[in-house]
């Protein structure tokens, strides 16, 4: 299900994107290692000035990019987003089942 505000199908913030006009592969580097770190830190430094860094990360989470920098994260920071906002998913949802609050206070 898509997110209430979904970007999937409204691209609109691409037009203000600061990756714009950097040729694509700058923002998809060959590894992780060597000279692709060098190329990971400039893609988020691009990314570190963006306007719509936001609905851009927003984008990558709800259309699972693997690959790239979308929105200042690389694939693995994206994939931790994603099993943390799981198992917050899961954590609520045992709360509501149970009675208990999702969050300690």
């Amino acid at each position: 299900m898509a997110h209430p505000h979904s970007l999937r199908d409204d691209e609109r913030w691409r037009e203000s994107a600061a990756c714009r006009n950097f040729a694509a592969e700058r923002f998809f580097p060959q590894g992780a290692s060597g000279l692709a770190v060098e190329v990971i830190q400039a893609a988020k430094a691009v990314c570190r000035s963006c306007p719509v860094s936001g609905p851009c990360l927003q984008f990558a989470m709800e259309t699972d990019q693997e690959a790239g920098i979308w929105g200042g994260t690389e694939e693995d920071e994206r994939r931790r987003l994603r099993r943390a906002g799981r198992a917050a998913g899961r954590a609520a949802r045992a709360g509501r089942a149970t009675g208990a609050p999702a969050v300690p206070r």
